[in-house]
């Protein structure tokens, strides 16, 4: 669940940046999917010191990691909708072969990674 301070703006967000889909929306709390990837938005909660934004303390210690068809076209959607970059699209060399990665920072302050399906279809030895 990524904290954000408005829900409603993070929804048009992710929905233009990333191409998701909302499952539900309960006013402040919503559902939306990436894919075949869920994950909830929650707005801040001024009651709970635990429910806040990374823009709100300053920092976050969380990376989410998503997987698409062509990470460099998502990486630019982002970009082109007011993400920053984090890290250039890079081909890394791995055992299972080549992963293709980058990264952004969220206007809301979540970091993100974007790669090619690579490391979910590895064989482990």
């Amino acid at each position: 669940m990524l904290i954000v301070p408005d829900a409603s703006t993070a929804i048009a967000w992710y929905k233009r940046a990333l191409g998701a889909r909302e499952l539900w929306n309960l006013g402040g709390v919503a559902g939306l999917v990436i894919g075949e990837a869920p994950f909830f938005l929650h707005e801040i909660n001024p009651n709970n010191p635990t429910e806040t934004s990374p823009l709100e303390v300053g920092y976050t210690s969380t990376r989410i990691e998503l997987f698409v068809d062509d990470p460099d076209e998502l990486l630019a959607n982002a970009l082109s909708a007011g993400a920053s970059l984090a890290r250039s699209m890079e081909e890394h060399t791995l055992p299972w072969g080549v992963h293709r990665q980058g990264g952004f920072q969220d206007p809301f302050g979540h970091n993100w990674s974007i790669g090619d399906w690579s490391p979910l279809r590895a064989k482990t030895p």
